[in-house]
């Protein structure tokens, strides 16, 4: 593996290392389920994107990088659409908005 290979596989996984804390920071910190749900869903998926592609590059066979890549392609092509759909879910039953929340735009006004 030469030099620049390493460092690229090195800075990656320092950066989505960074996404994955900021991510788990936000469950913690922010204030109800659509946050925390956004924080998980945007800052998480790029750490996991970012990691597995810090294993591609780092990786010495074709098939572990061919998995870490379809890996990377699953993460994009799921996580918002299942975060959507689990927060629509989630407001249908009633979870309510936080105080601090400035806009409901599916609350219907009949």
């Amino acid at each position: 593996m030469t030099e620049i290979a390493m460092l690229a596989s090195a800075a990656l996984l320092v950066i989505g290392s960074f996404f994955a804390l900021v991510a788990s920071v936000g469950l913690l910190r922010l204030p109800d389920l659509y946050t925390r749900m956004h924080a998980a869903s945007k800052a998480g998926t790029m750490g996991s994107c970012l990691l597995l592609i810090a294993l591609a590059i780092h990786a010495d066979d074709i098939g572990t990088m061919s998995r870490a890549l379809a890996g990377v392609v699953f993460f994009l092509l799921t996580a918002p659409v299942s975060s959507h759909l689990l927060a629509k879910a989630a407001y249908a039953v009633g979870y309510r908005l936080h105080s601090s929340s400035v806009m409901d735009d599916m609350k219907r006004e009949d």
